[in-house]
């Protein structure tokens, strides 16, 4: 699978633990920002669109059952690029993964906005409208929180892409999204997870090595 049609999200080249490999390597990003700092602001949308499947994945994670059951990723991906608009002059090139970075932590703050609001709303319709249970049933009926999402209902690869990463173990599965979704460096990692780089290397090798053992990467083409 691509993000962007063109960098995939899990390289299929074998890196030695602790490789910069597994992070995104350098890119037409850089080229991109200037021509949002000289005011061509489509020149963001295209650089939000590299980075979208990404994120896309880092939301399905952070929102949870819950939240999922109740917001569409599309909506929360909306958001973030209308955010980010906004905020770009904000925003301060470092290395090819520093956008990617900036991004998701305007996810972060797009999706706490979200829970908020639904909390707010569960709480008001709760008082309005109870929702059917076995004491209550003519209540309104519990939302579906099997339902996919817009975004997952019309690409395949990503729901292929969830649904592999769901199979591995919660630890395997974090320290993918972190590297590779929300582009955080070893140390990074290191520092966030509270274990040694030399550790986190390791951890990550050995939860790509299991992701590709259990999943050929055709499936996501």
């Amino acid at each position: 699978m691509s993000p962007g049609g063109n960098t995939d999200i899990l390289p299929t080249k074998t890196a030695r633990p602790g490789a910069d490999a597994y992070m995104e390597q350098p890119t037409s990003s850089f080229n991109l920002i200037d021509r949002i700092k000289s005011g061509d602001r489509e020149a963001l949308s295209l650089l939000f669109e590299k980075h979208r499947r990404r994120l896309a994945v880092l939301a399905h994670y952070r929102l949870g059952a819950r939240l999922l059951a109740q917001v569409e990723i599309d909506d929360i991906l909306q958001e973030t690029l209308l955010k980010a608009y906004v905020q770009f002059e904000q925003f301060t090139y470092r290395n090819p993964g520093s956008f990617l970075r900036w991004l998701a932590r305007i996810l972060d703050h797009v999706i706490a906005d979200a829970a908020r609001y639904q909390g707010r709303q569960k709480r008001q319709a709760a008082e309005v409208l109870p929702l059917r249970s076995e004491s209550n049933p003519g209540g309104v009926e519990p939302a579906d929180s099997t339902t996919p999402s817009r975004l997952l209902a019309r690409e395949e690869s990503l729901r292929a892409l969830l649904e592999a990463l769901d199979e591995l173990p919660a630890e395997h599965r974090e320290i993918i999204l972190l590297a590779k979704m929300e582009g955080l460096s070893t140390q990074e990692i290191a520092e966030r997870l509270g274990k040694s780089r030399n550790g986190v290397a390791l951890l990550l090798h050995r939860a790509i090595k299991r992701f590709r053992q259990l999943h050929k990467p055709q499936d996501y083409a």
